[in-house]
């Protein structure tokens, strides 16, 4: 089991004709229909949900939404957030919206390019301070390091351009409120790349490393940070996800089951 992993539950119904399968999460408390093939939510969007530090009452928004998985996932913890989902892909937008119908969570979709500029989000009522609490999962891979895919909304969820953190932040900061909090997940290789990007403008880092064990250089990294933050930057004890044997850590499998919260979720 990795962050890399594309199913979350044994649990799971095709529908051929439409390519769409539905999905259970959090144990079976969120079920997300997506695409069959494609980019597909994973492990990835289960643990940056249980790091991101909402409460109830936040407006929380989770830029490049996807299907929904990381945002409905926090409202389903955190009840009560004003939940707003930004997607720049209209059919997985859509699919979002069914997703958070059928959950019964009350959302707002909104498709959008989250590198878009502040007029486009200003007019999708995205303007500047309006967010108590940022998430993201940005596009990562390397490009000189990753094939190509032939399936473009693949490929743009997946591959980051030299400019995609950078301007994902810069959405995240403008519209953030004053001392609102910004949550991501990173490949761990890319750490320097991240703390530069929230080098302007955020402080307060927290950074929880992410192995797949103890043997294992760490493969994603976990971020959280404040819009205005000046205490020191802090590293978190890594988080293994499997025991040297290849079973998974039981305190793993209980967040992945929607049973408890990462220490950045923590205010």
């Amino acid at each position: 089991m990795g962050p890399g992993s594309r199913e979350e539950n044994a649990s799971k119904n095709e529908s051929p004709a439409a390519g769409i399968t539905e999905d259970g999460f959090l144990g079976g408390q969120l079920r997300l229909r997506q695409p069959r093939s494609g980019h597909r939510a994973g492990h990835d969007a289960i643990l940056l949900a249980a790091a991101t530090p909402a409460r109830s009452g936040d407006r929380v928004v989770d830029l490049g939404s996807g299907v929904g998985a990381a945002g409905l996932a926090v409202a389903r913890r955190v009840r009560g957030i004003d939940l707003v989902l930004v997607e720049i892909d209209p059919a997985l937008a859509e699919l979002a919206r069914n997703n958070a119908g059928t959950n019964a969570i009350m959302a707002e979709v909104i498709v959008l390019d989250v590198e878009a500029g502040a007029a486009a989000f200003d007019n999708a009522g995205l303007g500047p301070d309006s967010a108590d609490v940022v998430l993201m999962n940005p596009p990562f891979n390397d490009p000189s390091r990753h094939r190509a895919s032939p399936d473009g909304v693949r490929e743009r969820a997946h591959v980051a351009t030299a400019t995609t953190l950078a301007g994902w932040v810069h959405a995240a900061r403008r519209i953030l409120k004053s001392n609102g909090q910004l949550a991501l997940i990173w490949r761990a290789d890319g750490i320097a790349e991240v703390l530069a990007a929230l080098d302007r403008g955020f402080g307060s880092v927290e950074i929880l490393p992410v192995h797949g064990d103890v043997t294992s250089p760490a493969i994603r990294i976990l971020v959280r940070a404040t819009k205005g933050g000046r205490a020191p930057t802090r590293l978190h004890a890594a988080l293994l996800l499997n025991e040297e044997s290849g079973v998974p850590k039981k305190w793993v499998q209980e967040i992945l089951a929607g049973k408890g919260e990462l220490p950045l979720a923590r205010r």
